[in-house]
């Protein structure tokens, strides 16, 4: 078995989750929008990580307890739509990769912001420096 072969067992595993997962759990825990974002295959094709991403984040870590508690069910769906010699045990992770590449681009629009507001002459703050010096002068 190839590393190839492990990317297409992954595609097609990520697919299938993906499909039953749209279509619902019957577990009030799981809410807001679900997205299997990869799946890992263990080199001996026994186990499988799903990384879902979760939306909106604040129903995420109960949402994610849902789906492991129906990580049973979900292989049975997944194992009837795939043709697989052996199905792989599904192991349901949270996977927060776009959550930090959210906090870095904010992170950088705000460095950015910042140095388009000193180039202008004018602090990040939003004050203009000439509000400040005047209320200065007019103080002493």
């Amino acid at each position: 078995m190839t590393s190839q072969h492990s990317s297409q067992i992954e595609s097609v595993l990520l697919r299938a989750v993906q499909d039953v997962l749209v279509r619902g759990l019957n577990d009030p825990r799981v809410r807001g929008l679900v997205s299997v974002t990869r799946v890992e295959v263990s080199p001996d094709y026994a186990d499988a990580t799903v990384w879902c991403s979760i939306l909106p984040e604040k129903h995420a870590d109960l949402s994610i307890k849902g789906i492991e508690h129906a990580a049973s069910w979900i292989r049975r769906e997944v194992s009837s739509k795939v043709n697989l010699r052996r199905m792989p045990r599904l192991r349901f992770r949270l996977d927060t990769t776009l959550k930090k590449q959210a906090e870095v681009l904010g992170a950088i629009n705000e460095g950015l912001r910042r140095d388009e507001a000193q180039r202008a002459g004018h602090p990040a703050n939003g004050t203009d420096p000439g509000e400040h010096q005047d209320s200065q002068e007019q103080t002493t």
